[in-house]
């Protein structure tokens, strides 16, 4: 029998050997994941067509608009850098198939294209590249659309967040028979010189997305993020860590309100002490869709009945369900509450300024703001398209957090600077 060599990064030799209904590999960039998958889909084609099989490798990805967007490219390279697996492929401007047509590969995106993916029939293996945007839905239909006796799922993927489907699917809790490993930069023998010249320009130009880009991290800022900078050297200065309660001072939990039903927004609350010149971040709340008394009980159950609840201008206003507003309702579960007043015209990114004032004050206990710092480095402003001119913060799924927090620290910035009581002044932080 003949034989044909390949050579793969040491630490995706175990993924491919002996039987799994699952193969992947997560990491940064630079490990040589893509490139070792796209080989290793035309092999794996090769061996069925010499057993006589017949069948797709679909290629897919989340969003695809054109054969540009797919892996087409990709795998065309790979098979063009072994000459054995060449001489064993057609490749034309559109297609690719082994020559006795037995095996061909087809690429699609599953965003818009998972019916046309049910009807396919036969599929021997699915490669899903860049698969952190996946989401729940797309694996749910394209998990028993590949059913062929002995046939596989494959997924490459650079992560991102933790609540991804696709981290939660193939890290959290990875299906039986998955050989899936992390690899990065530094397992790839082959890494190139040009490759390396970037990662040193970014390690020392932009610390604050290397780990996310070269280390396999998770995405914990986005570029042009107001709070990037603040995040990293929070980090770096040692005030993201253990960081415990005062006792005798009091628990400030500070909103960002929301509302009920699935379409709503979510509500944020942020915990702190103002201790000294510190804010000390202990804890981070958001729920989407909750009733008031959902919130409620988080704030009991976790010890914080004592709480000053701290409210935007509209915690004032009536819900036009419940005729009642925010601050009643809390004032009635036995909470202190007080109501920041309408900053009026943008006030958004007046919260923004008092936010970068008061960053190098503030202390986060890592362990339960996990998910609100992850918030804050994604918070940014939005651009025009053609543009570019800036149209003040985005709202997305980051603002509510971060508009809570924002609120923090215009209430940290307005409080008394002396031990004596006096009303909290607002209007200074407008001018």
């Amino acid at each position: 029998m003949a034989t044909g060599r390949i050579e793969l990064p040491p630490k995706l030799i175990p993924v491919f050997t002996g039987e799994a209904r699952y193969r992947g590999a997560y990491g940064g960039r630079g490990s040589g994941k893509t490139r070792t998958f796209a080989l290793m889909t035309a092999v794996r084609g090769y061996q069925w067509s010499m057993e006589g099989r017949e069948g797709i490798i679909l290629c897919g990805r989340e969003f695809m608009n054109s054969l540009a967007d797919s892996s087409f490219e990709e795998v065309k390279a790979a098979i063009t850098s072994v000459p054995w697996l060449a001489a064993h492929y057609e490749i034309g401007e559109s297609y690719i198939r082994t020559k006795d047509r037995r095996v061909s590969y087809a690429f699609a995106g599953l965003r818009h294209n998972l019916d046309s993916i049910k009807s396919k029939s036969r599929i021997l293996l699915s490669w899903v590249d860049e698969a952190e945007p996946v989401s729940e839905t797309a694996w749910s239909k394209l998990t028993p659309t590949v059913r062929e006796h002995g046939s596989e799922i494959w997924l490459t993927w650079n992560p991102e967040r933790k609540v991804s489907a696709t981290h939660k699917r193939f890290r959290e809790d990875p299906p039986t028979n998955s050989k899936i490993v992390e690899i990065n930069y530094a397992d790839n023998p082959w890494f190139p010189e040009v490759l390396e010249a970037e990662r040193l320009d970014d390690l020392s130009k932009r610390p604050e997305e290397y780990e996310h880009v070269w280390g396999g991290g998770f995405k914990t800022v986005t570029v042009g993020a107001y709070y990037a900078k603040h995040l990293l050297a929070a980090k770096q200065q040692g005030r993201v860590g253990r960081v415990g309660a005062d006792p005798l001072m009091t628990y400030r939990a500070i909103w960002d309100i929301g509302g009920t039903g699935a379409k709503a927004d979510a509500c944020s609350i942020w915990i702190c002490q103002f201790i000294g010149k510190e804010i000390r971040v202990l804890d981070h709340y958001t729920a989407q869709g909750q009733e008031l008394g959902e919130h409620v009980k988080w704030l009991r159950d976790k010890g914080y009945e004592a709480a000053l609840c701290v409210l935007p201008h509209d915690g004032a206003q009536n819900d036009k369900v419940i005729r009642v507003s925010y601050e009643s309702a809390l004032r009635g579960a036995g909470f202190a509450v007080e109501v920041v007043p309408n900053m009026g015209m943008g006030a958004a990114s007046l919260r923004v300024e008092a936010t970068r004032r008061v960053f190098p004050q503030i202390w986060f206990n890592e362990a339960t703001t996990e998910a609100g710092r992850e918030s804050l480095g994604n918070y940014h402003e939005k651009r025009h398209p053609e543009t570019g001119v800036g149209l003040g913060p985005n709202h997305d799924w980051s603002s509510h957090d971060a508009d809570a927090f924002g609120l923090m620290a215009v209430h940290y910035e307005g409080r008394p600077q002396s031990s004596a009581e006096a009303p909290i002044n607002y209007k200074r932080l407008t001018r």
